[in-house]
């Protein structure tokens, strides 16, 4: 079965506008719901968390709607981070859980996320098959067996507790001052809070959410605003979340901006060293950098990758048994600790590095020397496919046998924008520009 509403991390969009509407998500709910209960279990039970955005309202009253309309019973959790809606569809023994989020992007977007009663985020066949019942008439609870809904007043302090569990034993943060950067988001209570009840001194950032300020010239997106309250203040070290806390970037004491590779490098080569890291290996999307593969290379681990978004990476690991994983979009995911990418619990592992290593974090956070990387995005406009067009394909060709085997070219579609992502590496700086600017043009000429 195809899927044609979810892209790569769910059903995304703007707000109002198909397939983010209210009608939309209570099909949606519906839709779910049926689909989690065709093996006639009988616990039917959905949580349901959201980041800060006033869209998040429509949607959560409407996927409630859809989802008690089918007899699942609905518990609420309020803003959570994704990571944690993941935690407790597992810790709650539910059989479904759902985010509503577009994570790093503005506003006016939002998005619906599913996670099954793993915790992990919904295969391809799985959202196929939702996708399938939509499209047909739903059939809907008898009246005695439509489901409930309650809010649950403890979820965020549920993960803030857990998170705390991923902290080494005994270990503390004392002494330690660390910007924190919410992004406005769905972690703005909760990330302060882990790292105070470590014993951090805490500088919170994009804190105050406002229905319209989420990842506002804040958050991943934006590191240079933690990088600022770095220098401001100080600080040993800089955590920049994204709206939905599953992204993480990391500031140095210098302000210098960590980027996912440079945060995977780090913990592949910690826990290789303590016998720790499976399989011997690290899993990484295709726009991980070559430096990061050779920095692994180098230490007897290798490099798996996988096609871009996090639930790809997630199906390789736990396909093979590995435990370390990510993209170079700061999501990082740790299966011994979280089903998906956890920015908190990401930053919690580089802290216990500073605190046990001696280090500064500019020594810990610059494991490799990065190939230089230029990443374009073209935007397109719905139903075209400039990919397709003979000119395009021609320069890109070109543009591979130019780096040979000096750098790579990657060119892709957004799993959830209408953008041409086109990438390339190479050591040669200008050549690197030529390639990229030749294939953005090509590409836009075929676009317009």
């Amino acid at each position: 079965m195809s899927r044609k509403l979810f892209g790569t991390d769910g059903v995304r969009g703007r707000a109002n506008t198909h397939p983010m509407t209210a009608e939309m998500a209570l099909r949606l709910g519906a839709a779910a719901g049926r689909w989690f209960r065709r093996d006639g279990r009988n616990r039917h039970r959905v949580v349901i968390g959201k980041d800060t955005r006033l869209s998040g309202y429509m949607l959560e009253n409407a996927l409630t709607a859809g989802l008690t309309s089918t007899g699942m019973n609905v518990l609420l959790l309020g803003p959570v981070p994704t990571p944690a809606v993941g935690f407790l569809t597992r810790s709650m023994r539910a059989d479904l859980g759902i985010m509503i989020s577009a994570s790093h992007n503005p506003a006016e977007d939002n998005g619906i996320k599913f996670f099954g009663p793993d915790g992990f985020k919904l295969s391809d066949e799985a959202e196929a098959g939702i996708e399938a019942i939509l499209a047909g008439d739903i059939a809907l609870a008898q009246p005695a067996s439509i489901g409930r809904a309650k809010r649950i007043e403890d979820g965020r302090g549920r993960y803030v507790e857990y998170a705390k569990t991923t902290f080494p034993a005994g270990q503390r943060l004392d002494g330690l001052r660390v910007v924190i950067d919410c992004a406005n988001g769905a972690a703005y209570r909760a990330a302060p809070d882990v790292l105070w009840e470590l014993g951090a001194e805490v500088i919170p950032l994009g804190v105050e959410p406002d229905g319209f300020n989420i990842n506002a010239g804040v958050g991943s997106t934006h590191p240079e605003a933690a990088a600022a309250a770095v220098r401001e203040h100080g600080a040993h070290l800089g955590i920049s979340l994204d709206g939905d806390a599953d992204r993480v970037m990391i500031v140095d004491e210098q302000g210098h901006v960590a980027d996912g590779d440079q945060l995977m490098a780090l913990l592949a080569a910690r826990w290789a060293d303590a016998g720790r890291l499976r399989g011997g290996a690290l899993v990484a999307t295709v726009m991980s950098n070559l430096g990061l593969e050779r920095f692994l290379t180098g230490r007897g681990l290798r490099l798996e990758r996988t096609a871009v978004g996090d639930r790809y990476v997630v199906e390789r690991m736990r396909g093979a048994g590995y435990n370390l994983g990510g993209e170079q979009s700061g999501h990082i995911v740790m299966t011994d600790y979280a089903t998906t990418g956890d920015g908190l619990i990401a930053g919690l592992q580089v802290l216990a590095a500073l605190a046990d290593s001696g280090c500064v974090a500019s020594e810990l956070l610059r494991q490799f020397t990065p190939v230089p990387q230029m990443l374009k995005n073209v935007r397109y406009a719905a139903g075209a496919d400039p990919l397709s067009a003979d000119a395009v394909r021609a320069e890109i060709a070109s543009a591979e046998a130019r780096l040979a085997q000096s750098g790579r070219v990657l060119i892709r579609k957004s799993g959830t924008e209408p953008l041409i992502r086109v990438m390339a590496e190479a050591e040669d700086e200008a050549v690197l520009r030529e390639v990229v600017d030749g294939i953005v043009a090509a590409v836009e000429r075929a676009a317009a």
